[in-house]
């Protein structure tokens, strides 16, 4: 209902309000055809109005939903849930299913995997701490080639290291010496 709507509307049943109020036993027959004819337009204003289709239950969270004669509200969905609550009240909560192993997957379970690639991962160091820098290597010889590339280009870093991963992480050469550097200009001064 938009703002037009809404004052007409509005005007209409006050203009009824009015006729109500002046009623009595002995008002005239053309009186009540005035009050017939407002009545009228007030209906006609408020089907314009009236966008959706009227609500099938009386449930404010579900106006529009299945409807359930014996409910209260006429909601076959609250009522639903109403019923769930009373029946698990009485008969306690519903049986859980016997705990059975898992199915076997296509995949394997954890156990049957088997460990973890080796990679060679190349790292920086930053001034403060070590970061990885291109992808990590299948092959040793790769990753080497890749930091002696690094080393050699215009911007490279103070130091470079190899680490070897497996199950764990083994540092297997450092090239440079790592410097921590103060970020603070004046070194904090």
């Amino acid at each position: 209902m938009n703002h037009a709507q809404l004052t007409a509307l509005g005007r209409a049943l006050r203009v009824l309000g009015e006729h109500g109020e002046a009623l009595t036993s002995d008002t005239p027959d053309a009186k009540l055809h005035e009050v017939k004819a407002d009545l009228k337009r007030a209906l006609d204003l408020l089907d314009e109005s009236v966008t959706g289709a009227a609500p099938s239950t009386r449930c404010p969270e579900h106006p529009n939903g299945p409807v359930d004669k014996n409910a209260p509200d006429l909601c076959l969905l609250c009522e639903t849930r109403r019923r769930t609550a009373r029946r698990n009240e009485f008969n306690g909560p519903a049986p859980q299913q016997p705990q059975t192993d898992p199915v076997q997957s296509r995949y394997g379970v954890s156990g049957d995997r088997p460990q973890p690639q080796q990679r060679w991962l190349p790292e920086l160091w930053t001034g403060q701490t070590w970061q990885l820098c291109g992808t990590p290597r299948r092959d040793r010889r790769e990753a080497e080639l890749f930091i002696a590339a690094q080393r050699k280009a215009p911007r490279a870093a103070m130091a470079y290291r190899l680490v070897h991963e497996f199950t764990d992480y083994e540092v297997l050469r450092v090239w440079g010496t790592p410097v921590k550097v103060d970020i603070e200009p004046m070194g904090n001064l």
